[in-house]
């Protein structure tokens, strides 16, 4: 009985191994038909194409001062600190004003004393010039002499010049007088500017020390207004221009997008680790106070766009002769149509002519035929055997 089972079951196998052999090139053409994935597509949707030069930069304000003294002394009061808002005209610090007020204690008594000689020195010159005047009189009458005269005119010639010497004494003095005044009004060190106060260099009780170069106490800033300095390489920085469009983003906030024009291409460069940078600047409104110094930006700046076109990526592209072609899923399968372009970026083309919202391109490796498949169904991706 189990020789007779066995018996069957070799039957059975070389039957189906007959029924294999001579069914086999169609049982592979079904086979690869069922097996062969269906070509990867993109469907073509209206957008946006952007051709851009890209660059990092940093923020800075556009309008600042570093707010310094012109005196030397101790730092005896700093009013503000970092973050601080002032309007122009506030006090920020002050220098200890002694040294300055003895000086002008002292200019205004020497100013005095020489006003007083003046006063004695007028008095006698009017006395001299009486004299020369008698005696000029009584030498007409033939009672003093002709020394006596002279004498008389020397007397007042002389003070009539320690008075002109005095005079320019009092000058002198008046004008050492106003430079004392200056010194002791920079003492008390006000805003030259409205604004954040977004540095400080100096603290409370440090001695400055402005005899050689004006030392730095706080920096004000106008953060109303902010200013990016891109650094774009030499080879793309002939193709920008000051007006043209461009947009930021910052590491912080990148799906935030800030619109802008560049202000300013500076002419000298700059050289890091060999490569030659231009400074770029853009200016921004920054009125929400979100921008703040030295952050980070990435830069695009637009040198062609088209907004609301049919959009292709390029790797759906193929370059021929006589321009592009893209294959599209018809109801006829994979179909080769000729398409036209116009702005193009690393990733995506803008089609002029040959597309239409809607339709589905493929990308990648796809047989094109003039199929009798309907979209979507899986293709022969080999001969039929």
């Amino acid at each position: 009985m189990g020789i007779r089972r066995t018996s069957r079951r070799v039957a059975a196998a070389l039957s189906g191994l007959v029924a294999m052999l001579l069914g086999g090139p169609f049982a592979y053409r079904a086979w690869l038909v069922e097996a062969a994935p269906a070509p990867r597509t993109v469907t073509v949707v209206l957008g946006d194409v952007e051709r851009t030069v890209t660059a990092l930069g940093k923020i800075e304000p556009r309008d600042y001062v570093d707010v310094g003294t012109q005196v030397s002394g101790q730092l005896k009061r700093l009013h503000v600190d970092i973050g601080d808002q002032v309007t122009k005209g506030q006090l920020l610090a002050e220098i200890d004003p002694t040294v300055y007020e003895t000086r002008v204690r002292a200019g205004r008594a020497r100013l005095a004393d020489l006003k007083a000689q003046l006063a004695q020195r007028q008095a006698e010159r009017d006395l001299a010039r009486a004299q020369a005047a008698r005696n000029r009189q009584l030498f007409a009458e033939g009672i003093v002499s002709r020394d006596t005269v002279e004498t008389a005119e020397s007397a007042y010639r002389v003070a009539d010049a320690r008075i002109a010497s005095l005079t320019a004494q009092i000058e002198e003095a008046e004008a050492t007088l106003r430079g004392d005044l200056a010194n002791l009004g920079y003492t008390r060190i006000h805003a030259p500017m409205s604004g954040t106060v977004v540095a400080r260099e100096a603290v409370e009780g440090q001695t400055i020390n402005a005899s050689q170069t004006a030392p730095t106490i706080v920096r004000i800033a106008d953060l109303s207004t902010v200013t990016v300095r891109a650094q774009v390489a030499e080879a793309d920085v002939v193709k920008l221009a000051p007006g043209i469009p461009a947009y930021f983003t910052t590491l912080g906030m990148p799906q935030r997008r800030w619109e802008t024009r560049v202000r300013q291409i500076l002419p000298t460069p700059e050289t890091v680790n060999d490569v030659v940078l231009y400074n770029v600047l853009l200016d921004v409104p920054n009125e929400d106070g979100v921008l703040a110094s030295d952050m980070t930006a990435q830069v695009f700046f637009v040198l062609e766009a088209a907004r609301d076109v049919p959009v292709v990526p390029m790797e759906a592209l193929t370059r021929t002769a006589d321009g592009y072609q893209v294959r599209v899923l018809s109801e006829d399968g994979v179909v080769t149509r000729r398409v036209e372009i116009g702005v193009t970026s690393r990733t995506a083309a803008a089609v002029t002519s040959g597309l239409a919202v809607g339709d589905q391109v493929v990308v990648g490796d796809a047989p094109v035929r003039a199929a009798s498949t309907a979209p979507g169904r899986p293709r022969l991706r080999g001969p039929l055997l």
